[in-house]
């Protein structure tokens, strides 16, 4: 059985939030895009502008990852519950990993699919991140009702805890992927590893 506790503020903040409505996530969800494309027109993407483009993009599909698998700790262990905001995070966290992914075979590759297949079969981080996105890919196409009632509330949710290698896998590849090994990366794959970690721990 799974220990829980609930913050003094939980049951004031759950009021609040049953009033937010889900577009408001959306449109969250859209501002750091906005704010890419408006760095890209006034030249604040420094002297390479493609690569910062993939670096941003990858690292907000991660975050928003991130922040998907903090919404049962939270609710577990704090008793804030954003378990209705859950579904919108996670479409934009996949938005926002298929921009970069585009962006890289668009911007850096000039849709030059035999390379691309290339680099992806030759070289680790690239592996790393295709396989997460390959996972992700079916979370997004049922990320809907409709899906929900076609398998089944308990098919559906063992489906979308691909979502766990996914994370681990996104981070890895973003850990590959830089070359100095500074700490960011390492901050993102051991907040994955807390959260998976909360989940086993009853």
């Amino acid at each position: 059985m799974a220990v829980s506790f609930s913050l003094p503020f939980a049951p004031s903040v759950n009021g609040a939030l049953r009033r937010v409505p889900i577009w408001v996530v959306w449109i969250a969800g859209v501002l750091p895009l906005g704010w890419i494309v408006w760095l890209l027109f006034t030249g604040g993407l420094g002297v390479d502008p493609v690569k910062e483009i993939e670096h941003r993009l990858g690292k907000i599909g991660l975050q928003l990852i991130v922040a998907g698998l903090l919404v049962t700790p939270l609710r577990r262990w704090g008793g804030l519950n954003l378990l209705r905001f859950r579904r919108a995070i996670g479409v934009a966290a996949f938005a926002y990993v298929s921009l970069h992914l585009l962006a890289w075979l668009v911007l850096d590759m000039a849709l030059f699919w035999q390379q691309a297949l290339g680099d992806i079969a030759k070289r680790p981080y690239l592996t790393a991140g295709m396989a997460a996105f390959a996972l992700l890919l079916p979370l997004a196409v049922t990320s809907n009702n409709w899906s929900l009632r076609r398998l089944g509330g308990a098919r559906w949710r063992r489906l979308h805890q691909l979502v766990y290698p996914a994370a681990l896998l996104g981070a890895v590849h973003y850990l590959w992927l830089v070359k100095a090994w500074p700490v960011e990366p390492f901050v993102y794959l051991g907040a994955i590893l807390a959260l998976l970690a909360l989940r086993l721990w009853r």
